[in-house]
């Protein structure tokens, strides 16, 4: 069995910060989600690990290198555009061949790993596996019917008006004759080849689309406040650790790992948190579900429940919460008087004023 892992898209629901970085390489506790993803690949004993790259493929491709550092065999397949999953598929039948292949959405993350799943379609061959979860709001989704034995009998893309409550999960497992069905379908209205529509084929065709429907955690961390869900789940199975610099003034209060290099003086730390390689935390609070990545400086300043991305730096500022902070961003106060605010934001920015 093969991987093919989708990590092109231009991942406008991050933007800005998806301006100057891809958006599967976005941290969460101090490591790009896409790395989780290829680690739950080789956890399941795949090796053979075909990446769908776009626009940001030099980026993707200096972090994931030739893939031996997670006990992988990466082949990178670039994508001119993003025209659709199923896309994917057909220009990746070159490296896929006729092998059976999991498909894994870069952007997405499950908690528990592919493992079980795919041992399951080894086990139980069937023309196609799909991951579905119970969502709020499946309108946001593909959204699949299944009968009473977990077989999927209807799909739909993004529906206004769901049948179900069961999204399909960014985790698909094929046999060859997928191939057959990517290329009998036809682009949606959006101008997209998706991946549901392969599925229905092979459905109309009276092929077999089992289901397994997730009953851990599930998260497609394509916006902010699902990407900062995902990084509070993991920073909860934090294993604390010191190896960095806390002065005896300091507190370090529950699940906090300060890695390597970081130097934390006068401040207080409460967890789950990690402050990354190099970073110095002065004068502050940092607080539980806060990632702060390598490099960072934060001098009298209060955060909570945000990601800070490498180089980010804050100066006196009180008090930032929910926040993803790009690369090097500098916040800093401004002069008192006169009492304008002034700005300097990217396209797609979005700033918050209380006053």
């Amino acid at each position: 069995m093969k991987a093919l892992v989708l990590a092109g898209g231009s991942g406008t629901r991050l933007r800005p910060i998806t301006h100057t970085s891809s958006k599967q390489l976005v941290p969460v506790a101090n490591k790009p989600i896409l790395f989780y993803g290829l680690e739950s690949i080789a956890a399941a004993g795949i090796t053979e690990v075909g990446v769908i790259v776009g626009s940001t493929a030099a980026e993707i491709e200096a972090a994931v290198g030739d893939g031996s550092a997670f006990g992988l065999d990466v082949t990178y397949i670039p994508q001119s555009e993003p025209l659709g999953l199923a896309h994917a598929v057909l220009i990746a039948r070159p490296f896929l061949g006729d092998d059976d292949f999991v498909m894994y959405l870069g952007d997405n993350f499950v908690l528990d790993g592919i493992g079980d799943v795919v041992d399951e379609f080894r086990k139980n061959p069937c023309d196609a596996q799909i991951l579905l979860t119970r969502v709020g709001d499946p309108s946001a989704f593909g959204v699949a019917v299944t009968d009473d034995q977990g077989n999927v009998v209807d799909l739909e893309e993004k529906p206004k008006a769901p049948r179900s409550d069961l999204a399909v999960a960014g985790v698909y497992l094929f046999t060859p004759v997928v191939h057959d069905a990517v290329r009998a379908i036809r682009p949606s209205p959006r101008g997209e080849l998706e991946i549901t529509d392969a599925l229905q084929w092979m459905i109309d065709e009276r092929m077999t689309v089992r289901s397994t429907v997730i009953t851990g955690y599930w998260k497609d961390t394509g916006n902010v406040t699902d990407m900062l869900e995902v990084n509070r789940t993991l920073l909860e199975r934090l294993q604390p650790r010191v190896d960095g610099f806390v002065d005896e003034e300091s507190e370090i209060i529950g699940r906090v790992r300060i890695e390597n290099g970081a130097q934390v003086r006068r401040s207080r730390i409460v967890g789950p948190a990690i402050i990354g390689a190099g970073s110095v935390v002065t004068d502050s609070y940092v607080g539980p579900s806060t990632s702060v990545a390598e490099d960072c400086r934060i001098s009298h300043s209060e955060i909570e429940y945000s990601i800070l991305l490498r180089g980010a730096s804050f100066d006196g500022i009180r008090r930032v919460e929910a926040s993803l902070v790009g690369r090097d961003v500098k916040v800093t106060l401004a002069p008192r008087l006169p009492a304008t605010h002034r700005l300097v934001i990217g396209d797609h920015g979005q700033v918050q004023i209380s006053s």
